[in-house]
């Protein structure tokens, strides 16, 4: 049950661009990281440009991936590839003005400290 928080500054989103990075992130996250596609949670959020730079200097558009997952339940070599692959779709779909310093982070979070519907992760694992 991964969460995804997708910030982006700088354009007004389309109702399209919105579903693309939702549908991606969701892509990446069950075929690379290997999650269960229908408790994948993403939140795609629009922040105000003037609140953001980079380096202190303003950009005309950026973005920041924060992916929260169980500890340990990928590789390194996956986790790479998320970043990259969320990169690209990034840039995909907010085109060239996206700034290069646009992170995708990955949290990972012990099982025992988050859950849904009332379970934490750990007591979903234990009872499978």
């Amino acid at each position: 049950m991964p969460f995804i928080n997708v910030k982006v500054a700088g354009q007004k989103l389309s109702r399209d661009q919105v579903e693309r990075i939702q549908a991606g992130v969701t892509t990446l996250m069950t075929d690379i990281l290997h999650k269960v596609g229908p408790l994948v949670g993403v939140l795609v959020e629009e922040v105000p440009l003037a609140g953001w730079s980079v380096g202190a200097a303003p950009v005309a558009c950026a973005a920041q991936v924060d992916a929260v997952i169980s500890a340990g339940t990928n590789t390194a070599e996956e986790k790479g590839r998320f970043i990259a692959e969320a990169s690209r779709l990034l840039k995909d779909v907010l085109g060239s003005q996206l700034a290069d310093v646009s992170y995708v982070v990955i949290h990972e979070v012990p099982k025992d400290s988050w859950g849904y519907g009332g379970l934490t992760q750990a007591h979903r694992a234990q009872n499978r």
